[in-house]
């Protein structure tokens, strides 16, 4: 019920924070500022997605110096340990590959890179992990 509660919350808060920038005198964002937009936006709802679903979230946005790229969210589903890609589309961006097509090999090697990263700065490398993809 809290879960629910806080989602409502967050969804009221993104959604009037997203609001089009016509309601106000400011210049209308970039394509790259509505991306970003977006990207945040899809975030924040995967985050409240997961822990509805039981994920222990013990990460967001991790980088660490020198590896190109971050871990958008890492988290226990049960004794696993997820590393999740968050990836977002808005039903306008028709022309671009699906949420799920879009983690290409480079992105797969940047976040493979990462994770290895993540267990050997928390020396956890028995513990067992996966990569998820969560499409928005």
């Amino acid at each position: 019920m809290l879960a629910r509660l806080m989602f409502a919350i967050v969804d009221f808060a993104a959604r009037k924070g997203l609001a089009d920038a016509s309601v106000s005198n400011a210049p209308d964002p970039s394509p790259k500022q509505q991306a970003r937009r977006t990207g945040v936006r899809g975030e924040t709802y995967a985050y409240w997605y997961l822990r509805r679903h039981g994920y222990v979230l013990v990460a967001r946005n991790y980088t660490s110096p020198g590896i190109k790229g971050e871990l958008d969210m890492v988290g226990f589903d049960g004794p696993v340990l997820a590393f999740v890609e968050v990836k977002t589309r808005t039903p306008a961006e028709r022309d671009q590959p699906t949420p799920e097509e879009a983690v290409k090999a480079d992105k797969r090697r940047n976040v493979t890179r990462m994770a290895r990263q993540f267990l050997r700065t928390r020396r956890a490398e028995a513990v067992p992990y996966r990569f998820d993809v969560l499409a928005i």
